[in-house]
């Protein structure tokens, strides 16, 4: 693999969009790129990937075990990565992953939130995604993905002047998504404005009034709780 290899460590790429993100990356760029993702199911993310044909002597994809809704694989997935990126520079963070069952159900490991919670987001109504509760009348999916977004404003003021952070909605016809999503990590039209982070999936930096509501930094602070937080809550400290 060429030592200028750009490196990629990706969620929720084991199937479908993110699957066909990666596809994408390894197949029709000409940048050879180390590829290091986390997945539930290991084993068949590698034979996922093993079925593609693309140069694997300019390439490389290295599956690592990944169960989100677990924050102890989570830590122990950000540790094996780190290991293996080798003090080479992290280049692309691909957070694709999410899930997608009903709002009544619970995490039954004794987390305090929900398996869909810790996996999407941690949702606005905080009430409303805790284990155990049974209200089947709220949104999830919306509400997730503006938590979602109040996320990435986070890390965006977090990590100001060291790296740039991107939302990105792949859009709605099948089989177009994965390359929207690529084309997102190569754009270097940045908008002047640092909060317009959002990108179309027909390309364009979508206007702050759109999303205004997840401009307001009170709300991105309350929902973006700091590692410490998380993992004293959660008992993985």
């Amino acid at each position: 693999m060429s030592a200028l290899a750009k490196t990629v460590v990706a969620t929720g790429v084991s199937s479908g969009l993110g699957f066909e993100a990666i596809k994408h990356l390894v197949t029709q760029t000409k940048q050879p790129y180390k590829v290091l993702l986390g997945a539930r199911n290991a084993e068949a993310a590698k034979s996922a990937y093993d079925a593609v044909d693309f140069d694997k002597t300019k390439h490389s994809i290295s599956v690592l075990p990944l169960e989100l809704s677990d924050l102890k694989s989570v830590k122990t997935f950000a540790a094996q990565a780190l290991e293996a990126l080798g003090g080479e520079s992290l280049d692309y963070l691909l957070l694709n992953a999410a899930l997608g069952p009903g709002g009544e159900s619970s995490k039954p490991t004794g987390s305090k939130w929900r398996e869909i919670q810790v996996v999407n987001a941690i949702c606005v109504l905080d009430e409303h995604l805790k284990a155990g509760t049974t209200d089947k009348t709220i949104t999830i999916y919306s509400e997730t993905k503006f938590v979602g977004l109040l996320n990435a404003h986070w890390w965006r003021r977090r990590l100001q002047g060291k790296c740039v952070v991107v939302a990105v909605s792949p859009g709605l016809i099948p089989g177009t998504g994965g390359e929207n999503v690529v084309r997102a990590l190569f754009r270097d039209d940045l908008p002047e404005d640092p909060d317009q982070i959002f990108l179309t999936s027909w390309g364009e930096w979508w206007s702050k009034d759109v999303f205004a509501l997840s401009l307001d930094k009170d709300l991105q602070d309350k929902w973006s709780p700091s590692k410490e937080q998380i993992e004293q809550e959660e008992g993985v400290a």
